[in-house]
């Protein structure tokens, strides 16, 4: 059994404490963007209907509701997430979409997802792998619940490659987001982001990691210039 790091209780209580206000931050920080980003890591998890789909660090839903609406109501979806504020506003949302009976919470790291070998048509992780404290099982975790070709859908941010645009944007990342952020929530959480974005691993580097944790093969693309990356694996059939 994995015992919950200190980062993880930190990284938890950090997230419950600026839940309230967490989706009108998203909205006002990417200028709405992030709701693009989402569209896009969802359209490539199959299959097109139905499904049952695990989220992880699944925060207020705003993935597993994305799933609902491109796959439709006989869709399944589990959220997985340390913080137990941010789910709470989850399932509230989930609720009022009308999708409470399709949309289960689970409160459990990354690192020890409370699941059987091969449950899930698909795993996704939006914004959330920087928080698990051991990335390497996070990754095993989350392709060991998958089905033998299904999708592994990691969203996450990066760094601009080009250097005009990647000026601007560390600039905003470093010294413009966390004054906004701190105007209407906690400051730390904010300057948390930058710091964690610039300690994960590049692009090439972490799809790697997707393959030694059982993808193959795994694309990945930049999106909105490099700010994030879209990652996709598809977990590898058994031999035989």
């Amino acid at each position: 059994m994995y015992r919950l790091s200190d980062q993880n209780r930190a990284i938890g209580e950090m997230f419950s404490s600026i839940a309230p206000r967490y989706d009108f931050l998203n909205r006002f920080l990417s200028l709405g963007t992030d709701r693009r980003w989402r569209r896009e890591a969802v359209a490539r998890i199959g299959p097109e209907t139905g499904g049952i789909h695990l989220d992880v660090g699944t925060g207020t839903a705003d993935i597993a509701l994305e799933i609902f609406r491109q796959k439709g109501k006989t869709a399944f979806v589990a959220g997985v997430d340390i913080s137990a504020g941010m789910m709470r506003i989850g399932r509230e949302k989930g609720t009022r979409a009308g999708f409470g009976g399709r949309l289960a919470f689970v409160q459990a790291p990354g690192e020890a997802l409370p699941f059987r070998d091969e449950s899930f048509d698909s795993a996704s992780i939006a914004f959330g792998i920087r928080n698990v404290g051991d990335r390497e099982l996070g990754m095993l975790e989350m392709c060991r619940v998958v089905k033998p070709g299904g999708r592994v859908v990691v969203l996450e941010f990066s760094q601009p490659e080009t250097a005009f645009f990647g000026i601007l944007y560390r600039f905003y990342f470093t010294r413009v987001l966390p004054r906004l952020g701190g105007l209407f929530s906690r400051r730390s959480a904010y300057s948390y982001l930058p710091d964690s974005v610039r300690e994960f691993p590049p692009p090439r580097e972490f799809a790697e990691m997707m393959r030694n944790a059982g993808c193959d093969p795994v694309t990945f693309r930049p999106l909105t210039r490099g700010i994030v990356t879209l990652y996709v694996g598809v977990k590898r059939h058994r031999p035989g």
